[in-house]
């Protein structure tokens, strides 16, 4: 299954930040520090033209922390970028961002020149929060749900300093399966827009594999490493009374259960996801999009050739 959403009000987020880039010197992203890769947007580099971005992996606090310093340290790397993790309740970390939105952009600073600061994100990753939390009171509406902020909002949060908020925004095609699945699982994605059961598997599925301490801890479960994602999924059914008539489990129920444990973090800290495994990820799904492209082509092609909008190549090479 392809997962899917850029509900009408993206397209609109994504002519916002094309207009409002012109006057922009840093861009914050904010990422889900669950799944970095997965929660960045491969749409924004394009649309901020290279501005000094800072990436922020937000819910520092319920990620794996060595996978966390890992993602820092990769995205450091990265010409032009400065990263840091923080949890957006948290009032202190929270505060570091002006300090590295400056060390960005030395230069701007003062009434003459003040800072002009684009936050962008993925829905439901906690930007609304962290916007409340450095201004100090209820600047925008949160809650966890994806799509909630609808409008950009300027806030300024000193005399010298404004902030542009934007509503969360996807891409129009997600061509790393996996990432579809992930960010299904941290409630990035509209909750219409994917099938539990699936998303739930594949989530299983990796936490067996990395994070069966954490599983087995959570379910009170033995063995968690030698099951597969449905006898998993069945087995949390069953101990969480996820049953219908006949003590049949209900897997769409028991599927619910395990997006909402993960979600909740009460399995644990966890990281969906490593930058090599990302890597991996992105260049396999590069391959396939690039396959797709020249089947689409080729039918686009024969199309036109079908309806004679162009003539047919001869085939012999001659003219």
């Amino acid at each position: 299954m392809a997962i899917q959403w850029f509900p009408g009000h993206m397209h609109l987020t994504q002519k916002a930040i094309a207009e409002r880039i012109k006057n922009i010197d840093v861009v914050i992203e904010l990422l889900d520090a669950r799944l970095p890769g997965s929660s960045a947007n491969p749409m924004l580099a394009e649309l901020t033209q290279a501005k000094p971005t800072l990436k922020v992996l937000n819910k520092q606090d319920l990620a794996d922390p060595l996978r966390t310093a890992e993602w820092l340290a990769h995205f450091n790397a990265q010409p032009g970028t400065s990263a840091i993790a923080l949890d957006a309740s948290m009032t202190a970390p929270a505060k570091a961002l002006a300090k590295a939105c400056r060390e960005l952009a030395p230069n701007r600073g003062g009434m003459v020149k003040p800072m002009r600061v684009l936050i962008c994100g993925i829905p439901n990753v906690g930007k609304s929060t962290l916007i409340n939390t450095l201004v100090g009171k209820r600047a925008t509406k949160t809650g966890d749900e994806a799509g909630v902020t609808k409008l950009e909002q300027r806030i300024s949060l000193a005399d010298d300093f404004y902030l542009y908020d934007t509503p969360g925004m996807l891409w129009p095609r997600i061509i790393v399966a996996k990432s579809g699945y992930n960010l299904a699982a941290s409630g990035a994605v509209g909750r219409n827009a994917f099938d539990e059961q699936e998303v739930a598997l594949e989530l299983l599925d990796y936490l067996i594999a990395h994070y069966p301490q954490l599983l087995e801890a959570r379910f009170k479960f033995e063995g968690v490493a030698t099951m597969t994602d449905e006898q998993l999924l069945e087995a949390i059914g069953r101990k969480r009374g996820a049953l219908r008539g006949g003590q049949q489990i209900d897997l769409q129920k028991a599927a619910e259960i395990a997006i909402y444990d993960f979600r909740a973090s009460v399995m644990g800290r966890i990281t969906l996801e490593t930058p090599e495994e990302f890597a991996q990820w992105l260049s396999a799904g590069q391959m396939l999009d690039a396959e797709r492209q020249v089947k689409k082509d080729a039918i686009e092609l024969d199309r036109k050739i079908r309806f004679k909008k162009i003539p047919r190549p001869d085939q012999r090479g001659e003219r």
